[in-house]
């Protein structure tokens, strides 16, 4: 499952800013497995968005030493094989996607830049099938009460249109499309970085439903 949206379309600067906002939705799922976990530094990546937007700032951009910045991002990603909770998957979201807008910066043909949409999406298709696979072992052990046969894998997949009318998934959908829509035609200035970042945060959730 993916969001196609023709970013190739867009200009540089359009991209990052795509981005930049679609990182901020994402950014407090990596600050709760780090707060819950007691690792990484949610505080560099917090630094390192910010840094993005500065170099948004055509008037007074800001340098970036990306290879100084990979090097930290890099230290600061999480390993999935070494945590037992499921928050590592949209942390791991996080970190892959502030990297790709680092090497997309530097590489204008570089289709890094349409790999955060697809971590965000991707994030948020991961939580829900978690969320109804839950839900639908719950109800199925509520129906077997008292019968030894256990529910076999089949019975518990989650079917992709069922995942495509979750509220989480088409808050997704529209928020990327909404903004993409609102960037193709924005003028390259701060107002418009301000306007995005209030677009996609104007709930105070991450993608994931968390509140910021």
């Amino acid at each position: 499952m993916a969001i196609h949206l023709p970013l190739s379309r867009l200009s540089q600067w359009q991209q990052v800013t795509f981005c930049a906002a679609l990182l901020e939705r994402m950014l407090p799922n990596y600050q709760m497995f780090a707060r819950a976990v007691e690792f990484g530094d949610a505080a560099l990546l917090r630094n390192q968005l910010d840094l993005l937007w500065q170099w948004l700032d055509k008037n007074n951009r800001t340098k970036i030493n990306f290879e100084a910045q990979l090097n930290k991002l890099e230290a600061a990603t999480p390993n999935p094989e070494l945590f037992d909770t499921y928050g590592v998957f949209p942390a791991l979201d996080v970190c892959m996607a502030l990297m790709s807008v680092f090497q997309g910066i530097q590489d204008k043909n570089s289709a890094d830049f349409a790999s955060v949409g697809r971590l965000s999406a991707n994030s948020v298709y991961g939580y829900v099938e978690l969320l109804l696979l839950e839900e639908r072992a719950e109800e199925r052990a509520e129906e077997s009460t008292g019968d030894s046969a256990e529910p076999n894998d089949e019975a518990l997949d989650i079917a992709p249109d069922v995942l495509e009318q979750h509220p989480l998934v088409q808050w997704e959908v529209a928020t990327q499309n909404e903004l993409f829509d609102f960037l193709k035609n924005a003028p390259e200035n701060k107002k418009t970085c301000e306007q995005a970042k209030e677009m996609v945060m104007e709930e105070g959730l991450s993608n994931l439903g968390i509140e910021v």
